[in-house]
């Protein structure tokens, strides 16, 4: 009979142990250790099911960090993005939450720098010639300041968390094209949005890659669900109107997290 016990006892120890190499015990390793940085595009404005704590920072359970995070189950995960950040918000508040340890981070920034809302702004409710005008006045922002403000961001990033993959998320364009049956404001003001939203990418994927990050390039994930597509994922006017013009649920879960899933 203490055989018997014995060897139940036994082969009870090397099916456990079989389970745990295998495995198939409960105990699973954890993922890397996440932080995501950034503006609204990157904290889920837009998505619904916002953190009751987060504030004006619009937050969202259904942006594509928190989904990272739940599919991912990182070792540690904080959530810093924020609705309205421009790149000195995030090196003035955002990189704490780096450290030797971060292993993962993802941002998007530049967009607020540019004063893209207010372009968006401007051409909803202003004439062709202003709204051109205000495109032309950005896209020069783009390419003389906004490399320099990215550099100083990025290279505080690499500093606060010297091992960790960096991967920067761009921006999707706003319409589809053409899109003439398109409502609200006309062709030309489409247009030229959208060629300003493909330079905010160039260079956004220039200097990440100038500093090793990977860039997750959403204009990709987002063709054929720009506005006026009849399957948008992005907001058109909407209330509350800080929602307008960003990605929505769809819009994070099938756009922005399968880029990132890419280059993680």
């Amino acid at each position: 009979m203490r055989r018997t016990r014995a060897l139940t006892t036994l082969a009870t120890a090397v099916s456990g142990l079989l389970l745990a190499l295998v495995g198939g015990g409960t105990a699973q390793a954890a993922g890397p250790s996440y932080v995501a940085l950034g503006d609204s595009y990157s904290s889920g404005n837009g998505a619904g099911n916002y953190i009751d704590s987060s504030g004006d920072c619009h937050r969202s359970n259904s942006a594509y960090p928190a989904l990272w995070a739940a599919a991912n189950a990182p070792s540690s995960f904080s959530f810093a993005a924020c609705s309205g950040a421009v790149t000195s918000d995030v090196t003035g508040s955002q990189l704490s939450a780096l450290n030797a340890d971060t292993q993962l981070v993802s941002i998007s920034i530049g967009g607020n720098d540019a004063g893209f809302a207010d372009v968006m702004t401007t051409c909803v409710i202003s004439s062709v010639d202003t709204c051109l005008g205000d495109i032309a006045t950005a896209e020069s922002f783009i390419s003389g300041t906004l490399p320099g403000r990215l550099d100083a961001t990025y290279d505080a990033i690499r500093a606060g968390a010297p091992d960790a993959r960096v991967v920067v998320l761009g921006y999707p364009r706003m319409y589809i094209e053409p899109s003439p049956g398109c409502a609200g404001i006309g062709e030309t003001k489409r247009e030229a949005i959208n060629d300003a939203s493909d330079l905010l990418n160039t260079v956004i994927a220039d200097r990440a890659a100038a500093h090793g990050f990977a860039f997750g390039d959403v204009r990709n994930t987002f063709d054929g669900h720009e506005l006026c597509s009849g399957d948008d994922w992005l907001h058109d006017l909407a209330l509350p109107v800080w929602e307008s013009y960003h990605p929505t649920a769809v819009g994070h879960s099938s756009g922005y997290l399968p880029a990132l899933n890419a280059n993680d």
